[in-house]
């Protein structure tokens, strides 16, 4: 069974200057990943795809090789889907070997465990899945309490039951973007990451951070050293 696993990381960020090698619990961000997959059993080959020459350097320290990312896919709006085909097809020329899976890592899910991606690669295999994504259960933000502005009214995103408490809510999950997992054949094939028959890997609140902003690697920061995750 051959699994490429990619860990995406460019050196540009709107949202958080430098975010890959900003310091959290005591580490550059994307050093988190890289340990985690390092860990983990079923990784197969691993890959740092980066511009970034500092990143790339952080990569080589921890010992993973570094697939350089042309200029023309490190673009704030490029799709992440052409950054993961062009990793497929270049480490499959590079290597002569086609692989039967593909793990996709971001960097800004650092408290996800190697436990984390060997089971959410055995959920990948075990179902026959086309494809696996990482989720946790949503509850204070639950779709039912949100709402849409029109003409200056509030009204709701979606029909919440009447005198309904939180936890007789039906149960929902968001993605967080910890663990992407599929086929070779979906991102080869038909150029997307995930579809077909997709099995969800649940992870829980609290492994689930994912750094958008500040505030997100300031909370990530604290949580993380008060977990002596460090």
């Amino acid at each position: 069974m051959k699994i490429l696993t990619i860990i995406p990381a460019r050196g540009g960020s709107k949202g958080v200057p430098r975010k890959n090698l900003r310091e959290v619990g005591g580490q550059p961000l994307i050093v988190w990943s890289i340990r985690a997959a390092k860990a983990s059993k079923a990784v197969g080959e691993l890959y740092v795809s980066t511009d970034d020459d500092e990143i790339a350097a952080v990569a080589r320290e921890c010992g993973v090789n570094v697939l350089r990312r042309p200029d023309a896919l490190s673009g704030d709006r490029t799709p992440m889907i052409e950054v993961v085909r062009h990793a497929l097809l270049e480490c499959e020329e590079r290597l002569g070997v086609a692989y039967d899976y593909f793990l996709l890592l971001q960097p800004t899910a650092p408290m996800r465990t190697a436990q984390d991606i060997d089971a959410a690669i055995g959920v990948l295999i075990e179902s026959a899945a086309d494809s696996v994504v990482s989720v946790y259960q949503v509850e204070d933000a639950h779709p039912a309490r949100m709402f849409i502005i029109e003409n200056d009214g509030l009204l709701p995103f979606c029909e919440e039951p009447a005198g309904s408490l939180r936890q007789d809510l039906p149960k929902v999950y968001l993605r967080n973007g910890a663990i992407y997992g599929c086929k070779r054949g979906l991102i080869k094939n038909e150029g997307i990451l995930w579809g077909g028959k997709v099995s969800p890997y649940v992870m829980t609140k609290d492994r689930s951070a994912n750094i958008d902003d500040m505030q997100d690697l300031l909370i990530a920061d604290y949580l993380m050293r008060l977990s002596n995750l460090t």
